[in-house]
């Protein structure tokens, strides 16, 4: 199946597919520390546009030492019954996540613009996207970023067997172990449809399942703007940002990124990536 086939049918099952609310555990993870992003030099003025302007934080310089639960026994994964939905750590943290790639048109502009600012974010990529685009997976292991599973083919973990669920999670698995250097710690279920299997399975390949706080809708393709704003506006600390640079025309999300990155950054924010605990 060619990819833009795969692109399409994953827009219309996005547009029918019912998302399951996630609910419950929160402030579970810690950040990584990560390197600071220099401010711009023409300050940022979209934060006060979103009415929204916060107090440049005074961790924002600082090494970033989290908060989190008790770790667990070596080789052990907690199985949970939600998915995690905040990052926990000093000052005013924020993760951004990007979902359904690696896609060559629109996820080396996302990362251009991290590397710009010197921030890492999480990409919850598809194993048949990173079969097309190895090369993109190589290219977020040099420049620090996290890799997380999003199953395979993107299907509604809800209609399948335990046997596919299985599948869809482990192929994905090696692809990035081959590609990105090491085995993914961190799991997404497609449109953020859980259930018990998905919990179960993950734990069993040794991943924290992660969900989000606050979600762009950016596959909507609401206008550059809009997704801005919804970024802005839901500015908090611990917050992880669901975006998209993959799954269809992404070009909004991409213009999007340009204008709320520095600005969060201008605002005090610490953009960064979460970090599993180990004994």
């Amino acid at each position: 199946m060619q990819k833009d086939q795969l692109l399409t049918r994953r827009r219309a099952l996005l547009t029918g597919a019912a998302v399951v609310g996630a609910a419950g555990v929160t402030g579970l993870l810690t950040t990584g520390p990560g390197t600071e992003a220099a401010r711009p030099t023409t300050p940022a003025a979209g934060a006060q546009a979103a009415g929204r302007p916060l107090k440049p934080s005074a961790y924002r310089l600082r090494p970033l030492t989290g908060y989190g639960p008790p770790r667990t026994p070596p080789g052990r994964t907690p199985v949970r019954s939600a998915p995690l939905l905040r990052v926990s750590g000093r000052g005013s943290t924020m993760v951004l996540t990007f979902d359904d790639g690696p896609d060559p048109r629109y996820t080396p502009d996302i990362l251009d613009t991290l590397a710009t600012y010197d921030v890492r974010a999480m990409f919850f990529v598809c194993g048949e996207m990173v079969s097309f685009n190895k090369d993109l997976l190589a290219r977020m292991s040099d420049e620090g970023h996290v890799v997380g599973n999003h199953t395979w083919s993107h299907p509604l973990l809800t209609r399948l067997t335990r046997g596919r669920i299985r599948s869809e999670m482990e192929r994905t698995c090696d692809i990035i172990e081959k590609g990105y250097g090491e085995r993914p710690q961190w799991f997404r279920a497609p449109y953020g449809a859980w259930n018990r299997a998905a919990f179960q399975l993950g734990a069993e390949l040794g991943m924290e399942p992660l969900a989000w706080t606050v979600d762009t809708l950016d596959w909507t393709s609401p206008g550059t703007r809009t997704i801005v704003d919804r970024v802005e506006n839901g500015a908090a600390p611990g917050v992880v940002v669901l975006s998209h640079d993959a799954g269809g025309d992404r070009s909004q999300s991409v213009r999007a990124l340009r204008e709320y990155l520095p600005e969060l950054l201008d605002s005090g924010y610490r953009v960064t990536v979460p970090r599993r605990h180990h004994v």
